[in-house]
């Protein structure tokens, strides 16, 4: 009988972690290069709190598949 292989549940995460992190650099980057006027706690909901509730989120429904 032929094996299954079963993948990683969790691979399209690790997948979105590298893609949110390279966004949030780029992004962060930008701000500091063009000295952004905006202030620190707008900045830090864009570059903190919505990649970690985004990351929550897509961890919690990879987890709840079968």
């Amino acid at each position: 009988m032929a094996e299954v292989h079963r993948r990683n549940r969790l691979l399209p995460w690790y997948i979105g972690i590298v893609i949110v992190f390279g966004a949030v650099a780029y992004v962060g980057y930008h701000m500091y290069a063009i000295d952004c006027s905006v202030t620190p706690p707008v900045v830090f909901m864009v570059l903190a709190v919505v990649p970690i509730v985004y990351l929550v989120l897509m961890y919690l429904a990879f987890t709840s598949q079968e």
